[in-house]
């Protein structure tokens, strides 16, 4: 991926709470709203993108493991979240024909 086409998280993090969709390709703690708001977490503090403040978060990871930290994600059980698990090529992929199909 080219760097001039990434954004960092000082760029990006306004932008969330006005995003319909948050798409989340196999990220687990840089997107843990726990670092934000649980300060008895291991990795309270820790800069993260706030992707949980987007209308609707789609997370594809290959499987329900933990992080680095090993703890769980908060954002995966947020109402607004949906978890799709396989590739993050594929489901892409997958994602993008549906979508077209629409």
């Amino acid at each position: 991926m080219p760097y001039d086409i990434i954004y960092n998280e000082d760029e990006i993090n306004p932008e969330f709470p006005t995003a319909d969709v948050a798409l989340i390709i196999g990220a687990n703690d840089v997107v843990n709203p726990a670092a934000r708001s649980d300060p008895s977490s291991p990795i309270y503090g820790m800069p993260i993108l706030n992707a949980d403040y987007a209308k609707n978060v789609i997370v594809i990871k290959r499987g329900q493991g933990t992080g680095f930290s090993g703890i769980e994600n908060t954002l995966f059980f947020l109402d607004q979240t949906r978890m799709l698990y396989g590739d993050g090529q594929a489901m892409v992929s997958e994602l993008i024909s549906e979508i077209k199909a629409l």
